[in-house]
């Protein structure tokens, strides 16, 4: 990852992030959600946002929620990146579970 994609994957998880938080509560009532890594291709054309859930039960449903109102959060962000990208990437949201797989280890460590 070259350093303008690492920056602008950086503004995007900010952004996102912020994005996120006053319809966290709508998504996935009783949830935690961080956005915990972003990754877009060098052609700046799609980023894939993490999304960590955490309780993580449904965590796929609440993904599945959220990239059914993609087209309104890449609007969201395309207003806070206009004066940086010429083209607001695609956005795909995905599942983050490496809580849940620290978790198993953890478990599978103590028995």
């Amino acid at each position: 990852m070259n350093t303008r994609q690492h920056k602008i994957s950086k503004q995007i998880q900010k952004d996102m992030a912020e994005i996120l938080r006053p319809h966290a509560l709508s998504i996935a009532p009783g949830r935690m959600l961080t956005v915990t890594e972003v990754n877009i291709t060098p052609d700046l054309g799609l980023t894939r946002i993490h999304i960590s859930i955490f309780p993580s039960q449904k965590g796929n449903e609440y993904i599945e929620m959220l990239n059914n109102s993609k087209n309104q959060y890449r609007n969201e962000l395309g207003k806070r990146l206009r004066h940086h990208l010429k083209k607001i990437p695609e956005i795909l949201f995905v599942l983050d579970d490496s809580l849940d797989y620290i978790e198993n280890i953890d478990n599978l460590l103590k028995h």
